[in-house]
């Protein structure tokens, strides 16, 4: 024992530091967490989680466990942050990890998805269903973030401070996190970078995992590849098509702080036929390309929030 904890000594890290910086290649993310928490975000029983509805309010406490869990405290007085620029009752789910270092814990990481969607319509029923379950829109970018509060949550590794956002009212029109974002840039809110996670239950048959949108914007997009040692992301043509940057919750912290904040994506356009379509459940994701994506997206956030200041920056125009 004496001996190797000279060793450590000598390689100039404690047993504890040595430890963190280990945890994330270490880490193995649980399938069954993936999937459970995807089944019941998708569950017929949230009647597909529109803003304001008991479903999605169902899922919120859903949410709010997985921090408590977790030790991750509220950012505000409470776990729900009551949209402004909704005419019903509904709440973004935020939680906040302060960070290890002095200094950095100044910087806030932001890890987002949308957990809300957009509810049933008898007219557009396909056979019995009327539901518009959601799973891949955005059950599966919410499930990725739930990961990563498992992660930080339990291993306490970022030297920044971290906000995990479950955004509602995004499929009507960005209405959470332009509210939450208008609300945080008046607070003076020191945003570091924003990721956001969108759509990401089915695999590409392409050469990168997912893609990044606005990759040009920052340097966002080279660092990630940098953080996992190969090129895990990319750009797509599709992106610019169909003005993907803008349709995301990552846009709302753009407008306002115009700092580093984008979505990863795994949706092409060719790879799911059930955008905004009742078949959008459980039964169509791929819950071990999910289990594998978020397995590479935990040392590549993990470096994220402990890296130097000015690692991820906008570009020059």
């Amino acid at each position: 024992m004496k001996r190797t904890f000279l060793l450590l000594v000598a390689l100039g890290c404690s047993a504890l530091s040595c430890a963190q910086k280990t945890s994330a290649k270490n880490y193995k993310v649980d399938e069954k967490s993936v999937a459970a928490t995807l089944k019941f975000l998708s569950a017929d029983e949230l009647k597909g989680r529109e803003a304001g509805s008991k479903g999605l309010e169902q899922a919120a406490q859903y949410l709010e466990d997985v921090f408590v869990k977790n030790g991750v405290k509220p950012y505000f007085a409470t776990y729900k942050d009551t949209l402004t620029n909704f005419e019903k009752p509904t709440y973004n789910v935020i939680g906040y990890l302060e960070g290890t270092d002095p200094k950095l814990k100044n910087e806030f990481v932001v890890f987002g998805a949308h957990y809300d969607h957009i509810g049933t319509e008898l007219k557009a029923a396909v056979g019995a269903d009327s539901i518009y379950n959601g799973a891949n829109d955005d059950a599966s970018g919410v499930t990725t973030v739930s990961e990563l509060v498992n992660y930080f949550g339990k291993t306490k590794n970022n030297k920044r401070s971290i906000l995990f956002c479950y955004f509602s009212g995004e499929e009507k029109g960005l209405l959470g996190s332009q509210s939450l974002a208008v609300k945080l840039k008046a607070q003076n809110f020191n945003l570091y970078a924003m990721l956001n996670f969108e759509m990401v239950g089915v695999a590409m048959n392409r050469d990168i995992m997912a893609y990044l949108t606005g990759y040009g914007m920052s340097t966002m997009g080279d660092k990630i590849n940098e953080y996992a040692g190969k090129k895990l992301i990319g750009y797509l043509d599709v992106e610019m098509k169909y003005q993907l940057f803008r349709r995301s919750d990552n846009y709302s912290f753009y407008n306002e702080f115009q700092k580093p904040s984008q979505t990863i994506c795994t949706f092409d356009f060719e790879n799911f036929a059930y955008y905004h379509k009742v078949e959008d459940d459980f039964e169509h994701m791929d819950t071990k390309h999910m289990t594998l994506f978020i397995q590479e997206m935990i040392p590549v956030t993990d470096k994220m929030v402990n890296s130097k200041t000015n690692d991820i920056v906008m570009k020059k125009k």
